[in-house]
């Protein structure tokens, strides 16, 4: 039977690893910051239990040597970047910030279980089990899962992944790493959306002290993180065109320079990227570099939107209860027919993740053991109408800001749908309602009019 050793380093998650390990039916190893550390020919993966204490699980980290080809997972509190990034610079295969990564930490454990000895061999996982957490039997998404096992034995190839939002661009790009050949090295994921501008270059290539005014340390980006590992640019879409020149060269030249600094410094890095945008279309629009495009490209696999799955609703909604149940301590409920029809009536636009959000509001206000349909869905309410007309004759920043707020209520408080529908960037949205306007980045991205027949 596989096994899994677990460092506690605090008592942030007592009673959860005895439940893990029932529930992957495995064996477990308790061992405390003390102790000898040994691991059996059976052990799996080595998971150091650090919430709250995160710093010693740096330390442990410098002290202790972890067997080659052995995973090696921190659970801890802090969200940050900073200690994820200082955690794997220290020989950590991955960071999780329970409970917002409980789900890809379960799936991560799941995969090296099922993975088992083998997972430090020269060949890469299986199908099987590279694949193992992605739930569903349905023809369209078995076609990009047999074509995303097919590039598992290759160690550089670039892929990019496109799908709606919530169709798990991540959790398939994480896969792409575990089964392949860099899957003992670290895999490292960034949100090219959520950084502001001034910040994506030291996110990526590092800094030297004092190349900045709040540079008080020297730090190493995420593609010294990642070395000989992967990095997966999710949103790549929304990344600066400037950003974009710079990201080339380091693809083509294997080679990075922090900002502030005159050394080179080579790595080793796969490139995975996605978006929920057509970066084709991009290209042609002149917001997103061709030459770029095609390098990231090399390979592109499509993740179907939820409603295209077919009876792959029930499996994921079966799967996600099992799991909610299991998390908040509560009997797994019958999936009714009832039940069933209403999810399969409800066209779920944010796809999985707004699938798993339904299921949860649904079990916690039903009675346990038990599910009722009106709970899932918050009760259809008529399309929201702008607060006023907009202005007009007035300036045009003032027009742009008020049909940005207009298009956001339109869609019900939905930040991305709106930038969709808009043709624009998230980050130039948050711009635009904030009374901020456009900057020289967005006068390049230009304005562009969604044609009436696809906003629906």
């Amino acid at each position: 039977m596989s096994r899994l050793s677990v460092i506690t380093l605090s008592q942030a998650f007592q009673g959860f690893w005895n439940d893990l390990a029932l529930d992957l039916d495995t064996a477990i190893d308790l061992v405390g910051a003390a102790d000898a550390v040994t691991s059996s020919p059976e052990t799996v993966a080595l998971i150091v239990a650090a919430g709250g204490a995160e710093r010693d699980a740096m330390q442990w980290l410098e002290t202790h040597r972890v067997r080659p080809g052995l995973p090696a997972l921190v659970v801890g509190t802090d969200p940050g970047r900073r200690t994820a990034m200082q955690l794997m610079a220290r020989g950590a295969s991955d960071y999780f910030a329970l409970p917002d990564d409980l789900e890809i930490f379960r799936n991560a454990v799941a995969a090296a279980v099922r993975g088992g000895g083998a997972r430090g061999a020269a060949a890469p996982a299986g199908r099987e089990n590279a694949f193992a957490a992605i739930v569903g039997e349905s023809e369209t998404l078995k076609t990009v899962l047999a074509r995303a096992a097919r590039l598992l034995p290759h160690r550089n190839a670039s892929v990019l992944i496109v799908g709606e939002t919530g169709t798990g661009k991540e959790l398939l790009a994480r896969a792409l790493h575990a089964g392949g050949p860099r899957r003992d090295a670290p895999f490292v994921a960034i949100n090219c959306s959520a950084l502001p501008e001034h910040l994506i270059e030291s996110e990526l290539f590092g800094h030297e002290r004092g190349s900045f005014t709040d540079a008080h340390a020297a730090k190493p980006g995420l593609f010294e993180v990642a070395n000989t590992g992967t990095l997966f640019l999710d949103e790549i879409g929304d990344l600066p065109l400037g950003m974009q020149a710079k990201l080339l060269r380091v693809l083509e030249d294997k080679q990075i320079r922090r900002v502030g600094g005159t050394k080179s410094r080579t790595v080793d890095v796969r490139i995975l990227a996605a978006t929920n945008d057509h970066l084709g279309q991009r290209v042609r629009e002149g917001r997103f570099r061709n030459d770029l495009y095609f390098r990231l490209s090399s390979v592109v696999l499509r993740l179907p939107p939820l409603r295209e799955r077919g009876d792959d609703l029930s499996r994921v909604a079966q799967a996600l209860l099992e799991r909610l149940a299991r998390e908040h301590g509560l009997p797994v409920p019958t999936l009714t027919p009832v039940v069933y029809r209403q999810l399969r009536a409800h066209p779920w636009p944010g796809n999985i993740r707004e699938l798993k959000n339904a299921l949860e509001r649904g079990l916690l206000l039903s009675p346990a053991g038990e599910l009722i349909a009106d709970e899932l869905l918050p009760p259809a309410e008529p399309p929201a109408q702008p607060d006023g007309p907009i202005p007009f004759p007035a300036p045009l920043h003032q027009i742009t800001t008020a049909a940005v707020r207009a298009t956001v209520q339109l869609c019900g408080g939905n930040r991305s749908e709106s930038a969709r529908r808009l043709l624009i960037s998230p980050r130039r949205l948050r711009r635009l309602l904030d009374g901020r306007g456009d900057d020289a980045a967005d006068l390049e991205e230009g304005y562009w009019v969604e044609p009436i027949g696809r906003l629906g």
